[in-house]
């Protein structure tokens, strides 16, 4: 396939333990990124994941599930594709590396670990900033001294999937 045929991902990274507030922002990030058809890479688990693939299907969207565990049907009810790896907390490598670019909201040492293989890959990082956790804390800071980028901060849904656009030159 050539490449301009490729479909484009956004993967979005975030806790299966969160507030409302998080769970209502990830839903609005899912339905972005299903309305300017990119399709939409994650955990495949609860929380975050969850919210995200549920606002990405009721917009059309698809999308696609790296579990951690063994099985299929440990993903949540809104994949399209669901990838059991039986990696563990180790699938994370493969979430941040999926995606053309990473969205992160709220989360803890796993969505910091998905960050930091987003950026080791140079892929552009957006977080959240009203959606607590490593989100928040690193919105809008360098994640390493070794280079100058930071990690792109938004306020909404919509701000985010734009930065993505923005950063990668999409249309």
């Amino acid at each position: 396939m050539a490449m301009n045929m490729v479909k484009r991902t956004i993967s979005v990274i975030g806790g299966s333990d969160v507030d409302s507030e998080s769970i209502r922002i990830a839903h609005e990030v899912g339905a972005e990124i299903a309305r300017r058809g990119v399709t939409l890479v994650c955990g495949g688990m609860g929380g975050v994941m969850e919210a995200a693939c549920k606002g990405a299907k009721e917009n059309g969207g698809t999308t696609v599930g790296i579990l951690p565990t063994d099985y299929k049907a440990d993903g949540n009810s809104y994949l399209d594709i669901a990838i059991p790896t039986g990696l563990g907390y180790s699938r994370n490598f493969i979430v941040a590396k999926a995606g053309d670019a990473v969205i992160a909201i709220n989360g803890s040492a796993g969505t910091l670990s998905e960050m930091a293989i987003a950026w080791f890959s140079n892929k552009p990082v957006v977080s959240l900033i009203t959606s607590g956790g490593w989100a928040e804390r690193l919105a809008g800071e360098r994640i390493d001294v070794r280079r100058e980028d930071v990690v792109y901060p938004a306020n909404t849904a919509e701000e985010a999937v734009q930065a993505v656009f923005t950063a990668l030159d999409w249309d």
